[in-house]
C-alpha cells in the first residue's frame, strides 16, 4: 500500500487540504516542489473553514482559536497572515446558573461564596480528602482527586458524559491528565503566551498557504486510489490511519459533532462566543455564538450553533480519537504499519489518531522532513 517513487507529474500529493496539509504544502511549493491537494469536501480549510452568512465568519466545523507558547510557531504563523490577538473566556451554564471558565476565584465565588484562594483552597482539598481516593481508576475518580466533588458535579460530569457519550466512571483516568485550577481572578481559558485569530479568518490563512499549489475539491482519494497514487512521488496522507490500511486490523473508533445553526434578529444573544451546558439533561454541549470571535463584526443579526456530540458511524465526520485500551492499542499497530511507508507521510489527528492542539500540527507540519 506504499507508492512506488517513479517518475511522476507531481513531486508530492497531499490528500487533506485542512490544516497540517496546507502547512506541508507550503514549504514544498516554497522549495519549488510540484504540489496537487486534494480533498474530498467542496473546500479547503478541513475544519477550519469558515462560512459569510451577511457578515458573520461562521466556524463551521466548531470554534478554533489559536495558542501556543511557542514563539516560532507565532512568528511563523504571523509571517503568513497576521493573527489578532483574541483571549477564550467562555462559560459554564448548569441549570440556569453561570459560572466562569477555567476554574478559577471568580468560580469558587459563584459556587461556594468565597473570596479568597486560602478559603477556595482548603474547600478543595477538604472535598478531595473526604473522597479519599487512593490511585484514580477512571475519569470520575481522576477528576475529584484533582478538583473535588463540587466542581465535578457541577462543571465536569455532565458535560463530559455528553461530550464521549459514556459514563465518566467508565472513561479511563488519563483523558483528564490534569484540570487547570488557578487561584486568581482570570477568566482567560488557555495559559499560553500568544493566543488569537487570523486577520480576515482562517479561510484568508489557508489561502495563503495553499497559493501555488493545484487543488483538486470533491476528490476522493480512495474512488480513485490507484490514479492519485500514479501521480506522485511522495504522498502525504491526512485522513483516517485505518482506512488507508483498508483497516487491516479494525476500524478504530472516533466521537464526530452536529452542528445546529440558528439565525436571531438582533445582535446579540449571549453575550459570550462560548456557552458550556454542563447538566446532564440539556442535549447539547455547548452554544457558539460566532460573532463574538471578531469584534469588527457590525451585523444587525448574529448566528449562533449548538453542538451536539455523537457516536462515529461510517460517513459521518470522525473528530475526536477515542482513548480507551481498545482503540489505544489498535492504532499502535497501525502506525507501526504506518512507519514502513517510507514514502508516505502520515499527518494529523486522523492520520496519526491522536488528538492534538492546532500549535502542535503547525509545528509537527513544519518540522518533517519533504
Amino acid at each position: 500500500m506504499c507508492s512506488s517513487q517513479d517518475s511522476k507529474p507531481y513531486d508530492i500529493l497531499i490528500v487533506g487540504a485542512g490544516l497540517f496539509g496546507s502547512v506541508v504544502a507550503y514549504r514544498a511549493i516554497n522549495a519549488g516542489k510540484r504540489v496537487l491537494v486534494i480533498d474530498r469536501r467542496s473546500h479547503t480549510g478541513g475544519n477550519l473553514y469558515c462560512e459569510n452568512s451577511d457578515g458573520i465568519a461562521v466556524h463551521r466545523y466548531g470554534p478554533h482559536i489559536f495558542h501556543t507558547s511557542d514563539a516560532d510557531v507565532w512568528q511563523w504563523v504571523n509571517s503568513i497572515v497576521e493573527f489578532v490577538p483574541y483571549i477564550n473566556s467562555p462559560i459554564a451554564n448548569f441549570k440556569g446558573k453561570l459560572y466562569n471558565l477555567p476554574f478559577d476565584m471568580n468560580t469558587f465565588f459563584q459556587l461556594w461564596g468565597v473570596t479568597t484562594p486560602e478559603q477556595a483552597e482548603e474547600k478543595i482539598s477538604k472535598q478531595r480528602a473526604e473522597y479519599g481516593i487512593g490511585t484514580p481508576q477512571n475519569l470520575e475518580q481522576q477528576a475529584i482527586s484533582l478538583v473535588g466533588t463540587d466542581i465535578y458535579n457541577t462543571l465536569i460530569k455532565g458535560y463530559t458524559e455528553k461530550q464521549w457519550g459514556r459514563k465518566c466512571a467508565d472513561l479511563p483516568a488519563d483523558i483528564i491528565r490534569r484540570l487547570p485550577v488557578r487561584f486568581t481572578f482570570d477568566n482567560n481559558y488557555f495559559n499560553d503566551t500568544y493566543q488569537g485569530i487570523p486577520r480576515g479568518g482562517y479561510n484568508a490563512f489557508i489561502d495563503k498557504l495553499l497559493q501555488g499549489a493545484d487543488i483538486e475539491l470533491n476528490s476522493d482519494f480512495f474512488a480513485r486510489r490507484d490514479h492519485y497514487t500514479s501521480l506522485a512521488s511522495k504522498i502525504v496522507y491526512t485522513g483516517e490511519i485505518d482506512r488507508y490500511f483498508d483497516y487491516c486490523f479494525g476500524e478504530l473508533q472516533y466521537r464526530t459533532v452536529s452542528f445546529a445553526d440558528e439565525r436571531i434578529e438582533r445582535s446579540n444573544y449571549q453575550g459570550v462566543a462560548v456557552m458550556n451546558y454542563t447538566d446532564s439533561e440539556t442535549p447539547y454541549t455547548r452554544i457558539i455564538e460566532h460573532r463574538h470571535f471578531d469584534r469588527s463584526c457590525t451585523a444587525a443579526h448574529t448566528i449562533i450553533t449548538r453542538e451536539y456530540p455523537t457516536e462515529w458511524s461510517a460517513g459521518s465526520e470522525p473528530y475526536y480519537p477515542i482513548a480507551d485500551s481498545r482503540n489505544s492499542a489498535l492504532a499502535e499497530k497501525y502506525r507501526a504499519l504506518a512507519a514502513q511507508c517510507s514514502n508516505v507521510i502520515f499527518g494529523g489527528r486522523l492520520a496519526e489518531y491522536r488528538y492534538y492542539d492546532m500549535h502542535h500540527i503547525v509545528k509537527k507540519a513544519l518540522e518533517i522532513e519533504l
